[in-house]
């Protein structure tokens, strides 16, 4: 049941935040200032983490008194070590938010204050087991862009004002994960910021509802899943899902995903300290998935899901190496050059464990397009590999107005059948999109589960039957849409038109009769 007291609060929280990040920016792009608000209010987290972590462990230990941030540096410094170990990384207390942030209007070298601690920051987890996940965490924060001002005594006024205004944003304490407000302040201000920057901003960050929908397709029926992981996971906000669905500790082994995107990639390695993921429970790369697969020696993944760009080019059979490649060799031809689509389904498949499920957002036109894209769904098909395919309404997603579908994939099925669901209407209009609601995204994961026929809604097509229609998947040729327009009872229609007829005949009559009257008065 939804706490509406708790959901209004969040609401006025969320937009509270929204009306200090969009002060902040001034006259620069919101798409561009992202990157500063995000990553102060990153540093402000692990500042509150740290401090808070090493309070309670001084506190429990019978230390009342003791305050991390009011510590000396050099007293610090002994436990560097262990800490490093322990969390991944270490900040001095005079490099801690709070500290510099009340320093920061009387600091002349403020933007070469923050870039040094940043430098430290990221310096501190080299040599250890976090080292990849901090370095170059920053390299997006750049303290001395124009976009900050013309001069320095301008940059540092407004980083004097970014420092306070994350300060200010109502984020409780660390120590509460309840309210997981941090993670939730994140996730709400990326989606603001990709609403408004329209394609770029759908390229890296897939809608809540459609993850929600993707996560639960790939979780049905399971209580725990060894990892999970995302081929092309933009800001990680897709990856995260299966946390909320299945809860923390129900992802046993983390969380896995590329992107080639380096802004993008430092975004969603700070998107998962900011949840709480440390930094032994999940594995980012940036890289180019298709040509430069991260995670080969890894255990299979027992659930995948994605949202990889459409209809994106790369190298196809212009490299001689790929069609050898383990992933997409088993279907005899690779994706088109200009189309990686299926080349993101082969890896994926690749990558899937035998026991798992991979749900991923599709663009329709490889679900019947034909040449090297109909071998391959052949291949998938004869494999048994096709699970689900489900119609999507259009305007889900920010950039685009396309309807897209989803395919499921399993590698050990219970049948020879795919089933086909038509969602086209399974939504309601918010502003310009729409919109999965809850109810929406019920229907069709309790569709997905239950594999049963419906009219209009929902097909379960034989291997006979995909097979005879050349390997379409496109849901529209197994599921008629409903015809809702009205029904026309011809024999009452020519009734009320012989009526009409005659009644026009009667006033022509009435008409001449005027007419012929008047005529003879003249």
């Amino acid at each position: 049941m939804i706490d509406t007291k708790k959901e209004q609060e969040r609401d006025e929280l969320h937009r509270a935040i929204w009306a200090i990040a969009d002060e902040l920016r001034g006259a620069v792009d919101g798409w561009d200032f992202k990157n500063y608000v995000l990553g102060t209010m990153f540093y402000r987290y692990i500042s509150e983490n740290l401090c808070n972590y090493i309070n309670s462990g001084e506190i429990d230990a019978g230390n009342t008194d003791f305050d991390f941030e009011k510590m000396p540096d050099e007293d610090a410094e002994e436990a560097r070590e262990g800490l490093v170990e322990e969390k991944g990384f270490f900040i001095l207390p005079s490099e801690l938010f709070c500290n510099v942030r009340a320093n920061a209007a009387n600091d002349e070298n403020l933007n070469e204050t923050l870039e040094r601690v940043f430098r430290h920051i990221e310096e501190s987890a080299k040599g250890s087991e976090a080292e990849s996940d901090f370095a170059g965490l920053f390299d997006d924060y750049d303290v001395n862009s124009n976009k900050l001002g013309s001069t320095v005594a301008k940059r540092n006024e407004k980083l004097v004002k970014l420092l306070n205004g994350v300060g200010e944003m109502n984020l409780g304490d660390v120590k509460d994960h309840s309210i997981d407000a941090f993670g939730d302040a994140y996730e709400y201000l990326m989606t603001m910021y990709a609403s408004n920057a329209g394609k770029s901003g759908g390229e890296f960050f897939t809608p809540a509802d459609v993850s929600e929908l993707l996560t639960r397709l790939g979780t049905v029926g399971k209580t725990e899943i060894n990892k999970v992981y995302d081929p092309a996971c933009g800001s990680g906000s897709l990856l995260l899902k299966a946390e909320k669905i299945l809860g923390k500790d129900a992802i046993r082994n983390g969380f896995y995903g590329q992107e080639i995107n380096i802004t993008t990639y430092n975004l969603c390695r700070i998107n998962m300290f900011l949840h709480d993921v440390g930094f032994d429970k999940f594995n980012i790369a940036c890289e180019d998935t298709l040509l430069s697969p991260q995670h080969w020696d890894d255990e299979p993944f027992e659930l995948i899901v994605s949202n990889p760009p459409y209809s994106i080019k790369w190298a196809g059979d212009e490299n001689p190496l790929l069609i050898n490649d383990p992933r997409f060799s088993p279907a005899g031809v690779l994706a088109p050059k200009s189309k990686a689509d299926m080349a993101f389904i082969m890896h994926s498949l690749s990558w899937l464990a035998s026991n798992g499920t991979a749900a991923i957002v599709c663009f329709p036109g490889i679900m019947y397009r034909g040449g090297a894209e109909q071998k391959i769904r052949k291949y998938l098909v004869d494999n048994n590999y096709v699970d689900c395919i489900i119609q999507l309404p259009s305007n889900l997603f920010f950039g685009t107005s396309i309807a897209t579908c989803i395919m499921v994939m399993k590698k050990n099925k219970a049948d020879n059948h795919t089933l086909f669901i038509d969602a086209t209407n399974e939504c309601v209009k918010v502003t310009n999109n729409n919109k999965l609601t809850p109810e929406n995204i019920d229907r069709i994961v309790d569709m997905f589960a239950k594999r049963e026929e419906v009219e209009h809604f929902a097909h379960l097509a034989s291997y006979e039957e995909v097979s005879g229609n050349d390997y379409n998947l496109s849901v529209s040729t197994y599921v008629e849409a409903e015809d809702k327009r009205e029904k026309i009872d011809i024999v009452k229609l020519n009734a009320e038109i012989k009526e009409i007829v005659a009644r026009e005949q009667i006033l022509r009559d009435e008409i001449d009769k005027i007419i012929a009257e008047i005529e003879v008065d003249a």
